[in-house]
């Protein structure tokens, strides 16, 4: 039977070593790095949809677009790292801005609903998927 062995170059067995090491400081970074592609993609989306296609003037004041924001990134129970887009709570009005995205993003009765955040999620995935590899590739690097 043949023997095949093979040997890798120090300095990447380095990096790998060095890489098990900072695997919790480089995740929060490189999924945050994706989470600012998407929300930007969401925020957009957001201020082409407040007030397009009402029969009256818009009474957008403009809280639902600055609540909107990216979590830090976050370890669950299963030791999973994530990152949510989505509103900050509460409004000055009292509402909640999540109940008000729902209207816009589903609709209600007697108002069309206004996707964003859908579009959005299939929009920015691409971007989303190569802004965490440079930010991979970045911080592997430095290592």
């Amino acid at each position: 039977m043949a023997k095949v062995g093979m040997k890798m170059p120090e300095d990447f067995l380095l990096k790998l070593s060095r890489l098990g090491e900072k695997t919790d400081e480089i995740i929060p970074k490189v999924l945050e790095a994706g989470g600012e592609v998407v929300q930007a993609k969401v925020k957009s989306n957001l201020q082409a949809v407040i007030g397009s296609g009402t029969k009256d003037e818009s009474r957008s004041t403009g809280e639902l677009v600055s609540a909107l924001g990216v979590s830090s990134a976050r370890q669950d129970k299963d030791g999973n790292f994530n990152v949510k887009v989505g509103f900050s709570e509460p409004r000055s009005d009292g509402k909640s801005n999540a109940m008000i995205a729902g209207v816009l993003e589903y609709g209600k009765s007697g108002q069309p609903p206004k996707p964003f955040l859908k579009p959005a999620k299939s929009a920015s995935k691409n971007a989303c998927v190569d802004a965490m590899i440079a930010a991979f590739e970045k911080e592997v690097e430095n290592i």
